[in-house]
């Protein structure tokens, strides 16, 4: 039954460039493969659910993103064990891409919650997190 379950979600982006190098990757490493293209957008994916970025209008640059402002937070993803959770890690790094609680890291959810929290070009923040018990 798929009543309730997410069917896709639609991001606008300041550079779809830039958000497709980051996210084409991370979406490819959870195996989401690509769905659509046109000229000013892009989606991915995976089962029934899909993600969508969308070139923002020029018209509509003038305000950036802050995830502490009304509206989306950030997106979670499910992670296939701790040892995912740590070469996409790693490979955000080698990216030059901002690892967010750094300090905290891998365990700013809590002592029992393994993730990694970043920032993708736009800086919305995304979850990769493992399972609770490996």
């Amino acid at each position: 039954m798929k009543q309730g379950l997410l069917h896709h979600v639609e991001l606008y982006v300041s550079d779809l460039e830039k958000s497709k190098e980051l996210w084409g990757w991370f979406l490819g490493e959870l195996g989401y493969e690509v769905f659509q293209k046109w000229d000013s957008g892009q989606s991915y994916k995976l089962g029934d659910t899909y993600l969508v970025f969308v070139q923002v209008e020029e018209r509509y640059k003038d305000r950036s993103y802050h995830r502490c402002r009304v509206g989306l937070n950030h997106l979670a993803f499910h992670a296939q064990s701790r040892k995912q959770v740590d070469r996409i890690t790693a490979e955000l790094r080698e990216k030059g891409t901002s690892i967010l609680y750094e300090d905290k890291h891998p365990y700013a959810g809590g002592e029992d919650y393994y993730a990694v929290y970043f920032e993708d070009p736009d800086r919305i923040k995304v979850e990769l997190v493992a399972p609770e018990i490996e």
